[in-house]
């Protein structure tokens, strides 16, 4: 039947499956505290392209090519604080299961932390982790002054089956490899 086929999961596995959803994410949604003058202070959300690496190099970290009149930008301006929610959406699992995206069976990763301009010494990493996953950027039009943030991620939380969300800490998330979810 619909859950008979439960997938396997536990403890151990879930900061490998949260680097997964973290690499294989080509696109998240980054929410943030609105500094626009019609809605201070209330949540925003906006959906944006991001890599935590090329796809030979997988570093956990969200890389992001953005520009200062995308309002979640602005947002982060005045307060550097954001959450990005990466749905496993895109993977096989739920198209092959045919399982709503939003059904808990999908997982979803939800990464929070500060927002940061990345660092001269670090620009042309961004730039192949961004690139190399969109190369559309690459043409995108200069007058928008494109630049590379990332989030220095602070937690971790990841939803794979019904009942909540698992904490995972830092240290455990940094140093596993990408598993499928």
């Amino acid at each position: 039947g619909m859950f008979s086929y439960r997938r396997e999961s536990g403890p151990r596995l879930r900061p490998g499956i949260a680097r997964f959803l973290a690499h294989a994410s080509a696109w998240g949604c980054l929410a943030t505290v609105s500094a626009h003058e019609k809605i201070p202070g209330l949540p925003f959300g906006n959906c944006l392209p991001i890599s935590d690496g090329p796809l030979n190099n997988s570093t956990g970290t969200p890389f992001f090519y953005v520009t200062p009149k995308d309002p979640a930008v602005a947002d982060l301006m005045k307060n550097p604080m954001a959450s990005l929610l990466l749905p496993e959406s895109e993977g096989e699992f739920c198209r092959k299961n045919i399982v709503d995206p939003e059904d808990p069976r999908c997982a979803r990763l939800t990464l929070t932390g500060q927002m940061i301009a990345v660092s001269p010494e670090e620009v042309e990493f961004a730039k192949q982790a961004m690139f190399s996953r969109h190369p559309v950027m690459r043409k995108w039009p200069r007058q928008y002054e494109w630049f590379f943030m990332k989030m220095k991620v602070e937690h971790i939380w990841l939803q794979k089956w019904y009942g909540g969300v698992a904490d995972i800490s830092k240290e455990e998330y940094f140093k596993a490899a990408p598993r499928k979810a």
